[in-house]
């Protein structure tokens, strides 16, 4: 839209100033754009509203089924902003997200994906609570759909406690409110961000998740269904290399949450529980002072090894049982796999999570 020089048009347009911007990346979605698109439309939120699209040179009909809703939406009264590019390949969803951001005016963000299906509720329910939190980042709940996908990751995307938001942050889950659930205001945005535009197999909402945590935000969640979110092994995530993010978390871990500790137990003896200490800083691994287990095996073997250190004498950890193991503890134990047992062990020994225990698995 071309700014006009008058005198009484700037504050027209300062009245069309929309309160919330939707932010949508979009590369090749023609089979949910239009479910997508539908949701922006069907908002029973009062406020002002636009939409800011970015067309990450889809080869599909996406553009056409983008500019459809653009009349609809319009009509309706939310502006639409639609910016893109047809190189020959896309420059990735951290660049699309950032392009995105940029083009529109907002003074919240709220961020789907092309593939999702908003609740006529969602951007009332998370302005309503970006409002009273400023520096956080607001998520809400989520339907997935096929509903027997995933089931362990949306039953901890939906149950994690207002506290567990803030310890749960090392896990292989990411994000403790997934990226399409994040609305917050374009202030913090600004503080904390842009996005990484590395593209392809870089973990950009993680990186995000993990600047806007370093910066002292917060994370909060609607606790309402308000996105039904959708799996299919087409999904951008399965880009990432786990090894990339698992570097990424063991930084984050060593940064954040051990300089707190002058010693610590590492609950696994097993595969997971050794590559931590082995990813780990000579300096943070002479504060590992055993590992502990259920495993009898393990245990009577008496000692960890570590063949490959530096060090002489190699270094040996004692393998203990986990009663007679002392916390912190670093928990490489898969949550919500074992039936309940390693829960069940765990919640016996009555610890205070984030104080004398994390998970980082």
């Amino acid at each position: 839209t071309s700014a006009v020089g008058v005198g009484g048009a700037s504050e027209e347009r300062q009245d069309m100033q929309a309160h919330v911007s939707i932010i949508l990346p979009v590369h090749n979605a023609e089979p949910w754009l239009d479910e997508c698109l539908r949701s922006v439309l069907q908002q029973d939120f009062e406020g002002t509203m636009e939409l800011s699209v970015f067309n990450d040179a889809s080869k599909d009909k996406s553009g056409a089924i983008i500019e459809k809703w653009r009349v609809k939406l319009e009509d309706s009264g939310v502006h639409v902003i639609i910016g893109g590019h047809d190189s020959p390949s896309p420059r990735g969803v951290g660049y699309s997200k950032n392009q995105a951001v940029a083009q529109s005016s907002g003074s919240y963000l709220c961020f789907l994906d092309s593939d999702d299906v908003m609740m006529p509720q969602r951007v009332r329910l998370q302005h309503q609570a970006a409002v009273q939190h400023p520096s956080s980042i607001v998520g809400c709940r989520v339907r997935r759909d096929p509903p027997n996908s995933t089931e362990r990751y949306t039953r901890w995307i939906n149950q994690l406690t207002p506290e567990q938001l803030l310890t749960q942050v090392f896990t292989a889950n990411g994000p403790t409110v997934i990226m399409p659930t994040w609305f917050c205001s374009r202030a913090w945005f600004s503080h904390v961000g842009p996005f990484d535009e590395g593209g392809q197999g870089v973990p950009e909402d993680l990186l995000f998740f993990y600047e806007h945590l370093r910066k002292g935000g917060g994370v909060i969640r609607v606790d309402q269904s308000l996105l039904l979110y959708r799996y299919h092994p087409r999904a951008a995530t399965h880009s990432v290399l786990e090894s990339t993010i698992w570097a990424h978390r063991v930084r984050f871990l060593e940064e954040q949450a051990l300089p707190r500790w002058a010693a610590f137990t590492i609950w696994n003896a097993g595969k997971q529980g050794r590559r931590l200490y082995r990813s780990l800083t000579a300096a943070s691994q002479r504060k590992v002072v055993a590992f502990c287990d259920v495993d009898e095996n393990k245990i009577r073997k008496g000692f960890y090894c570590h063949e490959d250190s530096q060090e002489r004498p190699k270094p040996q950890i004692p393998i203990l049982h986990f009663r007679a193991a002392r916390p912190p503890f670093v928990i490489c134990v898969k949550l919500d796999l074992t039936g309940g047992a390693f829960e069940d062990n765990l919640r016996s020994l009555h610890l205070q999570e984030g104080r004398d225990f994390l998970h980082f698995s």
